[in-house]
């Protein structure tokens, strides 16, 4: 009977260069931060809305890479090694940041009474929220995820934004997929109800 193949693991694009910079190629750090730079900053400032906190951000997340890269464990993707830095770096200068709000808001601030959201949803609110990203709703979406509570805002920007999977986003907060998935279904439904008024008048 012939044996099933071996599923292989999809090979880590960064892990040729992390190793020859770790061999002692220390030039070639630069080009890390060259490709991912701008997607740092990005996710930065759609948590933050601070251009100053984004580039502390981008700063500070690589010099720990650059701390810490002999440690890196090639089991896992480096890009979610990096946006588990960049996460808890995110996480620590919104805290500090003089645009926090002094008081998070709670989701419930945001979503109906169980009583009043009706069984069945309309199609917007049931589609992906990329769907959802026309240049019209950019702003009034940017605000909504800034509003979020931050371990809702975060999720939201990993899974739909950053586009890791539930389970690399468990991993890069340190938690659960079921708790993953609970909280984006929260922050997706959060946001919806923002965007509710929008939708119902295009209708």
């Amino acid at each position: 009977m012939p044996k099933k193949p071996v599923r292989k693991k999809k090979p880590d694009e960064d892990a040729e260069l992390i190793e020859a910079i770790n061999s002692g190629q220390h030039t070639l750090f630069y080009d890390l931060v060259k490709r991912y730079e701008q997607k740092l900053y990005n996710f930065g400032f759609r948590f933050c809305q601070d251009v100053r906190d984004a580039e502390d951000l981008v700063q500070e997340t690589f010099l720990n890479v650059f701390r810490y890269l002999k440690d890196f464990r090639y089991e896992t993707k480096f890009k979610n090694w990096l946006f588990k830095i960049a996460s808890s770096v995110c996480i620590k200068k919104r805290r500090k940041s003089k645009f926090a709000p002094e008081k998070e808001l709670s989701l419930e601030d945001f979503l109906p009474d169980e009583t009043q959201i009706p069984q069945r949803l309309p199609n917007w609110a049931t589609a992906p929220l990329e769907q959802l990203l026309s240049e019209e709703l950019s702003d009034r979406l940017r605000k909504a995820i800034l509003s979020l509570p931050e371990k809702y805002r975060i999720v939201i920007l990993l899974r739909d934004m950053e586009g890791f999977s539930t389970d690399e986003t468990a991993q890069i907060l340190n938690v659960t997929p079921a708790n993953v998935k609970v909280r984006l279904h929260r922050a997706r439904l959060a946001l919806r109800e923002k965007l509710k008024d929008y939708y119902e008048h295009e209708a």
